[in-house]
This record gives C-alpha cells, structure tokens and sequence, in this order.
C-alpha cells in the first residue's frame, strides 16, 4: 500500500512516499480503508522529534493521527463492528499510521462515523474533538454559566472547544486575528479579542477556566485571567507531574518533567489554581458522544483545505505555516 512516512527526525526533510505492506488486523483490531486523514500540528511535531523523549517511536514510521474511512476487515474478538461500517477514529499512541491507504486500529478507539459528515469532514474531528472533550469536560468540568478563555480561536483544536464550550453552556472568550473574527463569532464566541491590536489579559478578567494552546508568555498572563478556583489546562506545555506518571515515565524524565513545570505549578499555587497538561488520549467512546452532538447540529466540522493523497507533504507544511483556519485534511481516496 502507498503511505507517507519519515526515516529520521528533522524539520527540513519531507516525508517520504513509499509502498510498504498492508496491516493485518490483530484480533481486537478492524482493518480500515482510509479515505480521508486529518493532519495536525502534532505530525510536524513528531517529525521533527520534538516528542520522541514522550512518544519514543520505532523508525520509520507512517505519521498521522485522524482517519476516517470503511472497515474491509476484522478481527475475531471485535465486537462494535462489521465489515462495511463508515467510521472515523484518532488510533492510540504507537499505532499511528493514518497518511496511508490502510490501517489497523484496536476497536476501542474507533466509532460510527457522524451520519451527516462526509469522509474528509470525519477525518477533521477525531483529534481536535477529544482534546475539547478532555479538556472542557474531563479536567475542566464546565458547567452553565461558566466562563471559559479559549486561545486562538480559529484553529483546529478551537474551532470545535468553541463549539462545545456553548452546548455546555459557557461563555466563552477566544483571541483570533481580526480577519478570522466573523468565523469565530458563528461558531458562538462571545468575546472575540484580535491579538495583533490587544492584550487579551487586559480583557479577559476573573474567568474559571483557560485552554491554553500557545507558548510560554501567553501561559503567564493566563493565569493572571482567571479567579482563584480556576483551572488552567495547557495543550503545549509543560507537562507536568501527573502526566509523567500517567504514561509511566522513567524516573528521571519524571524528575525532569517536574522541573519543567516548577515554575507554572508553583504560580497556579500561590493564585490558588488548577494547572493540568492535556496530552489527548484515544477514546472510541468519546467519539461516539461526539458524533451524536454533530449529528444534531450542536457541533459542526469546520475545515480549511483538503488536499489529495500525494500532495501530504503540501499539506503538513500548510498546517505549519499557521494559517489554517480549522482543519486541513488529505483525501486518500
């Protein structure tokens, strides 16, 4: 089968397209035929080896993290599902693969694809939707009447936050660029702050809940944003403890991850918050309460560009040059 995949760490080297063997599904497995993959800003991350300390993947490796598609097998303990089955799903760490024309996923991180979506809408969903859910509702548990700052607003893993912060019934602040507002505005932001023109610090005051998805400066002055009791989830970093020992780290990248985030632990302490690193997780569940909110109209996949199978390096390096407002995704077939 036709995938895209890397050789060695590096920003600079594209992936490579090679043919290599088709899975075979193991017995808890089911076989996909990939139509339509999302790409993300983790596939560059990953390439360019900035989490090989977290995710030590043996090389070469297929990148790729959303798919959606037609299951054409499975295995003799899969019980969800049957050959034929449209399903979307985000594989679990170490079985990645989705930049190719097949792949293998354990039966428990996949679902029913959303019955209103087409493929390359699917493919948008999985990843961005499970951090929303993981952070809004697991770490956050936002509840009515909330109010929730949501950082850049239009991006993939925003555009949905948006989405669900509203169905929860939050109000919700996002930071966007002036061109990009209107959109932010329909997916229902109710405070919308152009970060080229203000400092959105002097804006949002005395809020419950962060989603931080930026760098180090933006960390610090969100949590001067939010009240005591409030909660700050960052999905960039750093990790903290509690996430060391959830995916069981060695003890000195334990104690190196506590260094880390000494700094932001001990700032949320002294402000009386609640600091977390979301590092999303595979959950089939999940996906299906996703899918039931989008067929509803509660949720709905917003996506940038769609580019064809052999154009996936084009289309990791749109998602890198930061300009994707919403998802990019590859349609395989």
């Amino acid at each position: 089968m036709k995938a895209f995949l890397i050789d060695r760490y590096g920003k600079k080297d594209p992936m490579r397209a090679a043919e290599v063997p088709r899975p075979e599904p193991r017995d808890n497995e089911v076989l996909i035929e990939v139509h339509a993959a999302g790409v993300n800003l983790l596939d560059s991350k990953i390439k360019s080896g900035e989490f090989k300390l977290i995710l030590p993947y043996r090389l070469p490796l297929v990148l790729g993290h959303d798919v959606a598609g037609v299951v054409i097998q499975v295995g003799p303990q899969v019980r969800q599902f049957k050959v034929g089955d449209e399903v979307y799903s985000r594989p679990r760490d170490h079985h990645i693969g989705t930049f190719a024309e097949y792949i293998a996923v354990n039966e428990s991180d996949v679902a029913l694809k959303p019955r209103n979506t087409t493929m390359e809408e699917a493919a948008s969903l999985p990843l961005v939707g499970l951090t929303a859910w993981q952070a809004l509702v697991e770490r956050m548990q936002l509840q009515k009447g909330a109010k929730v700052f949501i950082q850049a607003g239009s991006g993939g893993v925003g555009t949905f936050a948006i989405q669900l912060a509203k169905h929860l019934g939050a109000t919700v602040a996002t930071t966007t660029s002036g061109a990009n507002g209107d959109m932010v505005k329909s997916l229902g932001a109710d405070i919308v702050i152009d970060y080229k023109k203000n400092d959105f610090a002097a804006i949002v005051q005395d809020y419950d809940a962060v989603l931080h998805s930026q760098g180090p400066s933006e960390l610090d002055k969100s949590l001067r944003v939010l009240k005591p009791g409030g909660t700050l989830v960052s999905i960039s970093g750093p990790p903290d403890p509690a996430f060391a020992q959830e995916i069981g780290m060695p003890w000195f990248l334990k104690l190196v991850v506590r260094l880390l985030s000494a700094g932001v632990r001990k700032k949320a302490a002294h402000r009386h918050l609640d600091y977390a690193f979301l590092f999303m997780r595979a959950n089939g569940t999940q996906l299906r309460e996703i899918a039931t909110l989008v067929e509803a109209g509660v949720i709905r996949p917003v996506l940038d560009r769609v580019f064809p199978f052999e154009s996936t390096n084009e289309a990791l390096a749109y998602v890198e040059s930061g300009r994707a407002k919403g998802k990019v995704i590859v349609k395989v077939k």
